[in-house]
């Protein structure tokens, strides 16, 4: 698990290995991850969209972008927080996912980026 906080908004990450819709053999690794957003400041923000930057050992880095998660731009008032899951799949066992959220203040319409923290993707059977 992993927390940054950008701007007041605490971003949590936490990624799984999901065996059971995973073929190593024929190298596909699919990784669930859980992501918590939560206003710790005074204004209410909604998260307006996500990019994303997914490196694979194996394979040419990837960039995701697009409107906000999950087909949803929550709106997050003071002390709220919005919990989604999703998932990455990998031609190898080992990658990362790094990214940002850009959030609007509802107030004056200012927009700002959210730091994701790094999410680290491993296959949890390898061998050193």
């Amino acid at each position: 698990m992993s927390t940054t906080v950008t701007h007041d908004i605490r971003v949590t990450v936490r990624s799984r290995f999901e065996a059971v819709h995973s073929d190593p053999k024929a190298g596909r690794f699919l990784f669930s991850y859980r992501i918590t957003i939560a206003n710790s400041g005074r204004d209410t923000v909604q998260l307006q969209r996500r990019r994303w930057i997914i490196r694979d050992s194996l394979a040419a880095v990837r960039e995701v972008e697009g409107p906000g998660v999950v087909g949803e731009t929550p709106v997050l008032r003071p002390g709220e927080e919005f919990t989604y899951s999703s998932a990455c799949d990998l031609r190898s066992g080992f990658g990362r996912m790094e990214g940002t959220y850009l959030m609007q203040r509802i107030s004056d319409g200012e927009e700002f980026d959210v730091t994701i923290p790094e999410l680290q993707l491993r296959y949890p059977y390898a061998a050193n």
